[in-house]
């Protein structure tokens, strides 16, 4: 992993502006979860421009359609305050972490910023002519996939027949969302998938945060006997001791961390014995940079620690990420993507390219173009 030693060996750029483009593209497979039904990815793709010529490229999945506004005026906000200064991401971090603190660097703010930050890595390792994994100090290696790409909330026979199709591309593991009105609804419908899934496809199950404690505590045991893999967020992603009497109850595994706003989150979370396993969000906990801080936590601890979406740059932080678990995988990006994240055998194959490898198609972009008036 890299670390605050390794920044005098990191090329030199200076950084100029940084220009975006929002889309929506539609989801091979629309996504059903307890709190609303998602059938089109808004993404704002971001480009940093550096006076060197360099460009870093990232891109944020933005929930709303509404979002890549907000996210472009704080990013180009950011940008303009570390305009001409050389591209050094600790010391950008620190700067920016300051000059927001009275806004509050969270939700919308932490995006913008993490996004800044992957793209300097990003911009830095082309520079370096290395892939992203490689300046990290790690060799780009195949990482364990799940497809997260569809099984949200259906009924039982229609996720079944989903779940056969995840499996495309040798996935040895597809996540299943639950929280359906009964616990009786989601046995019958993670009984169908479990049963039509070869019993060495593995099978986390996803709650987005839609149940109590004690009606987390109910359905977990409930479905410790179906072979799942692990619970993810049962209950509100905050609720930390709550989280922790649920692991306590439970047999089975519990997964948090896509919500950590920064490592110093992933911190409270484990202190309070909260999980089993973590998986934060690139853009989130903070970038690049924030990653790095939470997989030296995440070793410290001896957790086993997975990605939330943005597979691309996931798995280079997961090539040097000491306690790698499983990379989320979701094919939202390849419409805008000149050459997508491929999966082998269910394996993300990271890309011997420069940076992270990111390539955006302008025909694909221009067509679907999100208008942001």
């Amino acid at each position: 992993m890299a670390s605050t030693s390794s920044a005098a060996r990191l090329p030199q750029l200076t950084i100029r502006e940084v220009k975006t483009s929002a889309v929506e593209v539609p989801m091979t497979y629309p996504l059903g979860t307890s709190a609303a039904t998602v059938r089109r990815a808004p993404l704002l793709l971001i480009d940093l421009e550096t006076e060197e010529g360099v460009t870093g490229r990232t891109y944020l999945f933005c929930y709303r359609p509404s979002v890549p506004r907000a996210i472009d005026v704080l990013l180009r906000d950011a940008a303009a305050l570390v305009k001409s200064e050389t591209a050094a991401p600790l010391d950008i971090a620190a700067k920016l972490g300051r000059r927001f603190a009275l806004v509050g660097v969270a939700s919308v703010v932490r995006m913008a910023l993490s996004a800044l930050d992957a793209a300097i890595w990003d911009a830095l390792a082309v520079a370096a002519g290395l892939p992203l994994a490689t300046l990290l100090g790690a060799k780009p290696r195949p990482v364990p996939a799940y497809n997260s790409s569809g099984l949200g909330l259906m009924s039982p026979e229609a996720a079944a027949d989903e779940a056969e199709k995840l499996l495309a591309g040798g996935f040895r593991s597809v996540k299943l969302r639950l929280g359906h009105p009964t616990l009786e609804e989601d046995l019958a419908v993670a009984r169908a998938v479990r049963k039509r899934l070869p019993d060495a496809i593995e099978l986390p199950v996803d709650y987005n945060q839609a149940l109590t404690v004690t009606e987390a505590i109910r359905r977990g045991r409930a479905l410790e006997s179906e072979g799942i893999a692990w619970l993810e967020e049962p209950i509100r992603h905050d609720d930390y001791v709550g989280s922790a009497a649920v692991a306590r109850a439970l047999a089975v595994p519990v997964q948090i961390g896509e919500n950590f706003n920064g490592p110093e989150s992933m911190v409270e979370a484990l202190g309070a014995a909260a999980c089993d396993y973590v998986m934060p969000d690139a853009a989130r906990i903070g970038g690049v940079t924030g990653w790095i801080q939470a997989a030296g936590i995440a070793a410290g601890h001896r957790i086993e620690m997975s990605s939330h979406l943005l597979p691309e740059i996931s798995a280079h932080l997961l090539a040097a990420t000491p306690t790698c678990h499983y990379l989320e995988y979701v094919d939202w990006a390849d419409a805008v993507l000149e050459e997508p994240l491929q999966i082998v055998d269910g394996f993300a194959r990271v890309p011997d390219r420069p940076g992270i490898g990111l390539t955006w198609r302008p025909e694909a972009v221009k067509a679907l173009a999100l208008d942001r008036s």
